[in-house]
Formats: C-alpha cells, sequence, structure tokens
C-alpha cells in the first residue's frame, strides 16, 4: 500500500475512533424534534411523498431537501436508533477528512503538510457540534459534496477534462440542496486558481487571467445567487430572519468583528465551547476595536506575503470568506457565533497556519524528528478536548447545563434544559429554570408557553393561564398559545372562554389539530357527545398520521359510558395505529388499546395490553399507573371498562 493511501485510512480509522463514544448519545432537544423525533414526514423513511414533501416547500425555515433526503433513508434502514444517526455523521466525517487529505496532496504535493491539515479538521473541538449533533447533518453532508466539487475541479484543472468542471458543478448544486451556507464555494475555487493551481499571472497588482477565470465561474455564481434567494425567502418564510428593530444594523456590524475574531481564538484556545452563545445585551467598544485590530493586522500580513507566502493569503480569505454568509450581517436566530460554522471556514486557517509553520521550521532547520513530534502534540491535545467536549452532546441536559455553565444570561440554554426537565417529569425543576430565564429577561415568548405547560401539569391552573395570556400578549397570532389557554380555561370549568380561544387557534391556522382535540373534549363535558365526535373526525382529517390524536379518538370511542357514541371496532382500528406508530412502546397507548379490545370482547389481548402498559408506567413512576392495575383487573374478570367524560364535578379551584 502506498504512504498517501496508508495515511488516508488511517485519517478515517483514527476519527471513526475518536467519534465512536456519539454511538451512545441520544436525541436532543435542539432541532432534533423538527428534523426527526417529531417529524412524521421523515420518521416514515425515503418514499416517493417524503421526496415531494422534501423538495416542495420550505420546513423548519430551510430549503435543504438533500439533507432531508438523507435523514429519510436512516429513518428506513434505522428507525429511530439515535446511534445509529449519529455514527452515520461519523461516516460522512471520516469521509470528509479523507478527501480533504486527498485534495491537499494533489494540489500541493506535500504530503506531511495535508496530513497535518486533515488531522486537525478531523479532530479539532470546534467540530464536535457538526459532527455530534444529528440535525447538523447538512454540514458534514454539504462539506462532502464541497470537498467532491473542488476535487473535480482540480481534476479539471490539472487534466483538461470537461466532463470534470461539470461533475465540480453538479457535486456544488448537491451542496446547496444540502447546506446553502457553501454559497461561497465559487470564491474559494477562485483562492485555489491563485495559489497552488498558479492560473493567475499576478505582475504587483494586475492578474491577468482573472476576468476569463470569472467568466468560467458563471454557472457556479449563479447557482449560488439562486440559493441566496431561496434561502432567504425560506428563513423569512420561518420567521427565522431577525429584523433590523430587533437587531439594528450597528449592532451587527460590531457583533462581525467580533465573531471573526473569537473563531480564530477559538481555534487556538477551544475554551468555553458550547452549543449556544447568545446575543449580548450591548457589546463593549473595546473588544470590538482589539477584533478589528487583529483582523486587520493579519491581513496586513498576508497581503505582505501574498508572493512569498501566497498560501497564508489564500487560507486567510478562505477563513474569512467562507464565513460571510454567517457572520450575522443578516442575522438568523439569537445566537452571536455557533462552532458549527466553522466546519468548512477552518481549513483555511488551518492551510494558513501548517504551511505556515512548516516554512518556519524549515528556515529554522528544526529537524523533522522535532517537527513531528510538535505536530504529534497538536494532534493529541485536540483528540483529548474533543473527547472532553463530546460528553457534552450526550443529552439534552448535559448539552445546556454545559452552556450556562460556560456563558451568561444564556435563556436559550435555559428553556432548552427546562424542555428536558420538562420531558422527564421533573417539573419544578423546570420550572426554577423556566423562571430563572424570565429573570434573564428572555425576550423569547416560548419561555412563557412553557411555563404554562408545567404549571398546568401541575394542576396550577390559574397560574398556567397567566403565563399563557403573557406568551398571547407577545405574539397574538400563535396558535398554540391560544389553545393553551384554552385548555386551562376548561380545566377551571370556564368552559365558553375556552371554546372561544380554541376557535381563535383555528382561524390562525385551520391545520392545527390540537384545538379540534381540546374543542372535541370540552363538548363532551358539555354533553354534546355528537358535536365532540365531529371534531375529532377534523382533527383526525388533519393529523391521520398523529399517535397521541389517533390515541385519544381511540380512548373516547372505547369508554364512552354513552353506548350511543362508543364504537369499539372503530377505536381498535385507531388504537392499533397508534400502537404501530409509537412502536408499541408508549402505556398511554397501550392502555387505551387494552380499552379498545376489552370493548370489542377481546379480553385476552386486553389483559396483554394492560400489563405491558402497567409495566412500562411503573417503571417510570406514572401517576396512572393505579388507574391501570384497576382496569387490568377488570379485564380479568371479563369486564370492559366505561368512564363519563361529562363536567359532572365541580370544575377545579385555581
Amino acid at each position: 500500500m502506498s504512504r498517501p493511501r496508508l495515511i488516508a485510512l488511517l485519517l478515517a480509522l483514527t476519527t471513526l475512533v475518536v467519534f465512536l463514544p456519539v454511538g451512545g448519545f441520544g436525541f436532543v432537544n435542539f432541532d432534533d424534534t423538527d428534523y426527526l423525533t417529531e417529524n412524521p414526514v421523515v420518521k416514515h423513511g425515503l418514499t416517493l411523498a417524503g421526496a415531494a414533501w422534501a423538495f416542495a416547500g420550505y420546513h423548519v425555515s430551510n430549503w435543504h431537501p438533500v439533507t432531508w433526503l438523507s435523514h429519510m433513508a436512516d429513518c428506513s434502514l434505522f428507525g429511530l436508533n439515535a446511534g445509529a444517526h449519529h455514527f452515520v455523521n461519523v461516516l460522512f466525517h471520516a469521509a470528509n477528512t479523507v478527501l480533504l487529505f486527498i485534495l491537499l496532496w494533489r494540489l500541493t504535493q506535500r504530503l506531511w503538510p495535508s496530513t497535518l491539515i486533515a488531522a486537525l479538521f478531523a479532530w479539532h473541538p470546534l467540530h464536535v457540534e457538526s459532527v455530534a449533533w444529528i440535525s447538523e447533518r447538512k454540514d458534514v453532508l454539504s462539506t462532502f459534496f464541497a470537498l467532491l466539487s473542488l476535487l473535480s475541479y482540480v481534476r479539471f484543472v490539472q487534466e483538461h477534462r470537461r466532463r470534470s468542471y461539470w461533475s465540480a458543478l453538479t457535486f456544488f448544486a448537491l451542496g446547496l440542496l444540502a447546506k446553502p451556507m457553501l454559497v461561497t464555494l465559487p470564491f474559494v475555487l477562485l483562492l485555489l486558481d491563485y495559489w497552488p493551481l498558479g492560473r493567475m499571472r499576478n505582475a504587483e497588482c494586475e492578474m491577468r487571467n482573472f476576468p476569463r477565470l470569472i467568466v468560467e465561474k458563471i454557472p457556479f455564481l449563479a447557482l449560488s445567487a439562486v440559493s441566496c434567494v431561496v434561502t432567504f425567502l425560506a428563513q423569512r418564510s420561518g420567521a427565522a430572519v431577525v429584523s433590523l428593530d430587533s437587531v439594528s444594523l450597528g449592532y451587527r456590524l460590531e457583533n462581525a468583528p467580533l465573531a471573526a475574531a473569537g473563531y480564530l481564538q477559538k481555534i487556538f484556545w477551544p475554551a468555553g465551547l458550547c452549543a449556544i452563545y447568545p446575543l449580548p445585551d450591548k457589546i463593549p467598544v473595546l473588544p470590538v476595536a482589539l477584533s478589528v485590530a487583529v483582523l486587520l493586522l493579519i491581513s496586513a500580513a498576508a497581503w505582505h506575503w501574498r508572493k512569498s507566502k501566497p498560501y497564508f493569503l489564500i487560507g486567510w480569505l478562505w477563513f474569512l470568506g467562507t464565513l460571510v454568509p454567517v457572520i450575522g450581517l443578516v442575522q438568523v436566530g439569537g445566537q452571536a457565533m455557533a462552532d458549527r460554522y466553522t466546519y468548512l471556514s477552518a481549513i483555511g486557517l488551518f492551510i494558513a497556519l501548517v504551511f505556515l509553520g512548516v516554512d518556519f521550521a524549515d528556515r529554522l532547520q528544526t529537524p523533522r524528528i522535532i517537527q513531528f513530534g510538535l505536530a504529534g502534540l497538536v494532534s493529541l491535545a485536540c483528540i483529548l478536548v474533543t473527547e472532553n467536549q463530546l460528553q457534552y452532546w450526550r443529552n439534552s441536559e448535559t448539552l445546556f447545563r454545559r452552556a450556562i455553565a460556560v456563558t451568561e444570561n444564556n435563556d436559550i440554554a435555559l428553556i432548552n434544559l427546562g424542555v428536558a426537565l420538562d420531558v422527564q417529569g421533573r417539573f419544578d425543576e423546570a420550572l426554577a429554570v423556566y423562571y430563572q430565564a424570565v429573570k434573564c429577561g428572555s425576550r423569547h415568548y416560548e419561555v412563557h408557553n412553557n411555563l404554562g405547560n408545567v404549571l398546568g401539569l401541575l394542576g396550577r391552573h390559574a397560574e398556567s393561564l397567566a403565563e399563557y395570556r403573557e406568551a398571547i400578549r407577545n405574539r397574538p397570532d400563535t396558535p398554540k398559545f391560544h389553545n393553551g389557554a384554552g385548555t386551562e380555561l376548561a380545566a377551571l370549568g370556564r368552559c365558553d372562554e375556552a371554546l372561544a380561544e380554541f376557535s381563535e387557534a383555528v382561524a390562525l391556522d385551520p391545520n392545527y389539530a390540537a384545538p379540534h382535540i381540546e374543542t372535541a373534549k370540552v363538548l363532551f363535558k358539555l354533553g354534546r357527545d355528537a358535536e365532540g365526535l365531529d371534531e375529532f373526525h377534523v382533527a383526525l382529517q388533519i393529523e391521520p398520521n398523529h399517535y397521541q390524536t389517533l390515541a385519544t379518538v381511540a380512548h373516547y370511542l372505547a369508554a364512552n359510558e354513552n353506548a350511543a357514541y362508543r364504537n369499539g371496532q372503530a377505536a381498535l382500528a385507531l388504537a392499533r395505529q397508534a400502537d404501530e406508530l409509537s412502536g408499541h412502546a408508549q402505556p398511554m397507548v397501550l392502555d387505551f388499546l387494552g380499552m379498545a379490545f376489552a370493548e370489542t370482547g377481546d379480553f385476552s389481548n386486553a389483559v396483554n395490553c394492560a400489563q405491558n402498559a402497567l409495566a412500562l408506567a411503573t417503571a417510570v413512576q406514572m401517576q396512572s399507573a393505579g388507574a391501570m392495575q384497576l382496569r387490568l383487573e377488570l379485564y380479568q374478570k371479563h369486564q370492559p371498562w366505561r368512564e363519563s367524560f361529562r363536567a359532572t364535578h365541580a370544575p377545579v379551584q385555581p
């Protein structure tokens, strides 16, 4: 085996070993819910209907259909096995490492610098976020296509094969369809034309071939322009683009150099890495001035060395240029910066630093053994810090506790930590975290919605209603806030007001099933069972594959003491579908399936379902386990379960 092939193999294998721990990690509540765990289209796997959905519209404030297809393929192969999804990211990262090594080797014929640059790319802790976060599949996937595009372009230049040019363009298009951050790749092609391809004749500032090379890049530039427009429309449609009223142009211009210098600092000293770096309320003048000074100083050095050390200019411009789409001039979301944005851009800085280091070492006649030793120590340090950083991505709680520990006033991290605690049933802890987010002066109205959810679960309905009212005051056009307020009004016995809130939610979003479900529950309370069933049917039409909706309707059809509105066979069909969709692992679904079996006279299956539901509920200490035990005893006596859904008792007190 040749030396380059052996190095490529060792780089790939080491990368797989370094990131092996992610196979035991779970999903996190930061985008993974939207991309996978609560996305019925993606969970259904790779289908023609799913592919049409991926290309047909904007989802999660983005248009990246190739990324969606990738997640769908994973679901077809692995279901919702989080470890498998994680490891696919690792495989792409290992492949990117090898592709980068091959690219640099072909461009420079410098074996050991190419190896070190690829190693830094593979093992630098700043890249943990892109690899260990399942939702950032778009990072590793788009870079995979970007590197294939660059390799094809180099082949086109070196071998004069026109087919390679069109391959480069095709891979670039696929990369844009995975993540539009690649819009600056034509700029990288021009940089490579300067060095190391040497396609520009440089007589002082004159670059004689520059116009011809620009014309050559027109198809690439056209794809970038289209991608920019589509991306802006997608992010604006999902309210992801922050207005100038919220974050002023002056603030953005101050934050841009601060973020660029911050990335530079984290590449040299990767301390305090986390998933969310919040935008500060104010940016002091001194850090901005120092950041601008550092950036200008490095830029001046790069220009001064443009002839003697062209790699430094090209690497530096690669780093800065590929950061432009994400530097915050068009502000998306509430973060000041993000580790994932360096996945492609850091390559440029690694090129500049490694070749500069090798040049200085050769000038000082540093023995090769010392050079290799220093490279080994840097690589080992990266691996050790990466192993430590990986552990913070184990689950949502570890991820956001880390962010809270290393940042200040991080309301986004606090809200997401609250959600993680809420899901575990740790409601008191979740409340404390949400209130801490409010104290931070959170501008995120979601915190009031989340407080409303938890207070409602704790039976503190008046307080819950007040939080939903606050959320509505901030965002009156959000349907789920009206639905939450309606739910609490119903719990307080204020049924007419509850129905009005549900109607408002439906008016804001006719395709929102939850208010139809809640309206049906209120109508059943009022004894208007026929109207309640109509609302259930509307909800099923909107969400035919939502297991919670299917299970709720099955419950009412199976257990209603009013025989006129009981339908065991229909309940059984719905409950079976819900059980299938939920992976036979939801105790409440199994409980309702048992009710349906009992209603149809199949007490053997009813007992089996009740036992399974009870075992799962007991394992997680669900309060409803006692009621499940009562139902199990009834089924063992060949008696079905009956209950009244009418409000025959006084409403709960605030």
